[in-house]
């Protein structure tokens, strides 16, 4: 974790220092305010906007007459934060046109917004980004990555863009890389795993020999180098399940190091030993084919030069 994310911690709030809201119809934020926010004269809202107070995604925004969509969500902060900005925009950018914005996630921040964390996500980072150069700019969800894997991810800049996005995902998507550090040697240089996924009650997700209600997860990985205790991989997956590829790998014994949710590797980095390197997909709505990549953490080779 960098000076900079070690800061944007002090930021997080607790669910007794604020208020959430969902929005139901498009609106003017200060339209919602005054009509959810019972009992607060006009004047106060104002005030609440102008001292950031009013979080929208995990983003300040000052804006009376800024656009709130439908499933947004509205935080009232009780007191005014100690910080004039709850988040910055620095992000490592990787690309960006009218529609898209591409940047490469840094690990232990979270894509968006969950019930524990509401403002320092990659997704209000990038929302900041956008509205310092337009204030009344969009940012939309169109995939994710877990909280720590780094790498390659991307949000839309438009509605109609993202709503294509999400409808035809799979079908858009036409690479997914990733490396993968593993605990011990692979049988194989090369192979590929297909497996029915399902869910337990703590929300983990298992590999199971029956098909019926799982979700089928397939994933071919090469190997890239290897020691005594460790391979690294060149992984691609083609569905997009949930922890696929650290289920699937530690299915096998062979868990992704720094894992703590799927066995108890090793974390000789420590961090998730997983990054998103490339993710190669096409435009919804437009002749066009998008690439990004980025590159491998240097640290995922310091433990094979030992």
């Amino acid at each position: 974790m960098n000076k900079n994310e070690k800061r944007f911690q002090k930021v997080s709030f607790e669910p007794k220092d604020y208020k959430s809201y969902r929005v139901k119809n498009k609106t003017p934020l200060l339209d919602f305010l005054r009509e959810e926010v019972k009992g607060v004269s006009r004047n106060n809202l104002k005030s609440f906007l102008k001292y950031g107070q009013v979080l929208v995604n995990g983003v300040s925004v000052h804006q009376f007459d800024y656009q709130v969509n439908v499933h947004d969500e509205i935080i009232i902060l009780k007191k005014r934060p100690h910080y004039k900005e709850l988040v910055n925009d620095d992000i490592h950018k990787i690309y960006e046109d009218e529609d898209v914005i591409a940047i490469e996630k840094p690990e232990g921040i979270l894509s968006v917004a969950s019930d524990k964390e509401k403002v320092v996500t990659s997704y209000a980072k990038v929302s900041k980004y956008l509205m310092n150069k337009d204030k009344h700019a969009k940012c939309y969800v169109i995939h994710r990555l877990d909280k720590n894997t780094s790498g390659v991810l991307v949000f839309a800049k438009k509605l109609d863009v993202a709503k294509a996005f999400q409808e035809k995902w799979n079908e858009l998507v036409i690479k997914r890389g990733y490396y993968a550090i593993v605990t011990g040697k692979m049988k194989k240089e090369e192979d590929t795993f297909k497996d029915y996924l399902f869910k337990n009650n703590l929300d983990l997700m298992y590999v199971d020999e029956r098909r019926k209600g799982g979700k089928l997860s397939i994933t071919h990985y090469k190997v890239m180098k290897t020691n005594s205790e460790y391979s690294l991989l060149d992984v691609s997956i083609m569905s997009g399940r949930k922890n696929q590829i650290r289920v699937q790998l530690g299915h096998r014994g062979h868990y992704v190091i720094g894992d703590d949710k799927y066995g108890e590797p090793p974390n000789p980095i420590n961090r998730l030993g997983l990054h998103a390197y490339e993710l190669k997909i096409k435009h919804p709505l437009k002749d066009k084919i998008y690439d990004f990549k980025s590159k491998m953490p240097d640290i995922f080779l310091s433990i094979f030069k030992r």
